[in-house]
C-alpha cells in the first residue's frame, strides 16, 4: 500500500507516490506490517519472568523459533542477553580455545570477532579476510579447526551462498553469526554448530535480546572442555560440567523484557500466518529483487556485492558509480539526507565502516510496495544532488 500527495509547484519534479512506511533501517528494523501497539496487551508486565506465565511466554518464543526456522530436534535454543553480540561473544568465550581457530571476516562485525579472538582471547588463529563487496572462499578453510564467520554481512550486503563446502565430518565447530540471515535465508543446520541472531533484524523485534542455537556437537564441547580464562556469570552455559538446560527452556541468565518477548511472539505468529520460513524468504527476495532490477537499468548505481550470487536479500548495500561524483562519502550522505527530509527513506546511509553508499533493509517485514514507491525518490535525490 502506498499513499499519494498532490503535486505542487514546489514538488513538480518529485514523484507522487510515497512509501506508506519509510523505515528501511538495518536494525532495529521495521515492524511486521500488521503490528499494532495493542498487540502487546497480553505481555505479563510487572510479573517475574520466572513465574509460570513469564516462563511460558519464553518457552513459547523458543518453540516458535524452532518451528519457523526448522531447527532440528536435539539442538538447544536459548534466549540470552545483549543481542546477537552477546550471543556470539558468549559462544566464543565458552567454546573456543580447545583447538586452533579459523577466523573469517568480510565486513565490520566479522572483523570484530577477529579482534576478540586474536587480541583478547589470544587463541591460535588463522585469519581470512576479504574486502567489502567480496567474500572469503569458504572451501579454503580448515574445518578441523573451529571456524567463526558471519552468514550474511549486514554492513557489506554479501552472504554465504550455501553451506555445501562445510564437511559433515568436520572435527572443529562452526560458529555462525546469522543475525541478518535468520528468517530470510535457509540456513543449513547440519553444517552449523553455533548459530546466533537477534530479534531486531528480520523479525523487526526490539533490541537487547539474542538467540543462541547449539548443535549436539557444541553441547558436547561445552561439557567436555573448560576454557583457560575465567568466564563472567553472564557467559556461563554450564554448571558442574553439565549444560544449564534451563537456559534453553525459558529460564534466562538475566532478566528479559517481557514486553520485548511479547513483541517477538507477535512477529513469530505473523511469520507463521504468512507461511513460515518460505513466506518470509519470499517477501525478502521480492524486496531485494525490486532494488536489483532498479540498479540493472541505471548506470549510476550498483550493488556493492561483486558476485551477484552472493548478494544479500536483507541488507542490500549500494554504491554510486557516476564518474561525475568526486566525493563519494559526501554525495551518499547528501542523498540519504534528502530522502530522510522527505520522509521517504529513514536510516539508509551505509554503515560507518563500510564504503560510501546506501544500505536499504529488505527483510520480510518491509512491504515490496514501499520499496517500489521509494525507488523513484532515490532517482530524484540522485539527480538533485548530481545537478546541485
Amino acid at each position: 500500500m502506498v499513499t499519494t500527495t498532490p503535486a505542487s509547484r514546489d514538488t513538480a519534479r518529485k514523484p507522487i507516490s510515497r512509501p506508506a512506511n519509510p523505515r528501511f533501517s538495518s536494525g532495529p528494523c521495521a515492524k511486521p506490517p500488521v503490528w499494532k501497539l495493542e498487540a502487546l496487551r497480553d505481555a505479563p508486565l510487572g510479573r517475574s519472568h520466572r513465574a509460570a506465565v513469564g516462563n511460558a511466554k519464553l518457552a513459547e518464543a523458543i518453540d516458535l523459533t524452532r518451528e519457523i526456522l526448522g531447527v532440528p530436534a536435539g539442538y538447544r535454543i536459548g534466549i540470552v542477553p545483549a543481542s546477537d553480540t552477546g550471543a556470539f561473544e558468549m559462544a566464543m568465550w565458552s567454546l573456543l580455545g580447545e583447538r586452533p581457530a579459523q577466523m573469517v571476516a568480510w565486513e565490520s562485525f566479522g572483523a570484530g570477532w577477529v579482534t576478540d579472538v586474536v587480541k583478547q582471547l589470544k587463541i591460535d588463529a588463522t585469519v581470512h579476510t576479504a574486502e567489502y563487496g567480496e567474500i572469503v572462499d569458504m572451501a579454503t578453510l580448515n574445518y578441523d579447526n573451529d571456524v567463526c564467520f558471519t552468514w550474511n554481512g549486514t554492513t557489506s550486503g554479501v552472504r554465504v551462498v550455501s553451506g555445501d563446502v562445510i564437511p559433515v565430518d568436520r572435527a572443529g565447530l562452526t560458529l555462525c553469526d546469522a543475525t541478518s540471515a535468520a528468517f530470510a535465508q535457509d540456513l543449513p543446520w547440519g553444517k552449523l554448530d553455533v548459530t546466533t541472531f537477534s530479534w531486531q533484524k528480520v523479525m523487526g523485534g526490539e533490541a537487547a535480546h539474542g538467540m543462541l542455537i547449539l548443535s549436539p556437537r557444541a553441547v558436547e564441547r561445552l561439557e567436555s572442555y573448560t576454557p583457560a580464562w575465567p568466564l563472567p556469570k553472564i557467559f556461563r552455559l554450564t554448571k558442574g560440567g553439565k549444560l544449564i538446560e534451563g537456559i534453553f527452556e525459558g529460564a534466562t541468565i538475566n532478566t528479559p523484557s517481557m514486553l520485548a518477548v511479547e513483541d517477538y511472539l507477535v512477529a513469530l505468529k505473523w511469520a507463521r500466518a504468512i507461511g513460515g520460513l518460505d513466506g518470509l524468504m519470499h517477501r525478502a527476495n521480492a524486496n531485494a529483487q525490486a532494488i536489483w532490477n532498479f540498479c540493472a537499468e541505471r548506470p549510476w548505481i550498483a550493488n556493492l556485492a561483486v558476485d551477484p550470487a552472493t548478494r544479500s536479500n536483507t541488507s542490500v548495500c549500494l554504491k554510486f558509480t557516476d564518474p561525475r561524483i568526486t566525493d563519494g562519502a559526501a554525495f551518499a550522505k547528501a542523498v540519504a539526507k534528502r530522502l530522510e527530509r522527505e520522509k521517504i527513506a529513514l536510516d539508509v546511509g551505509a554503515y560507518r565502516d563500510a564504503p560510501a553508499g546506501l544500505r536499504i533493509w529488505c527483510g520480510a517485514t518491509v512491504e515490496t510496495s514501499d520499496i517500489e514507491a521509494m525507488l523513484p525518490w532515490l532517482e530524484w535525490a540522485f539527480e538533485a544532488e548530481i545537478n546541485a
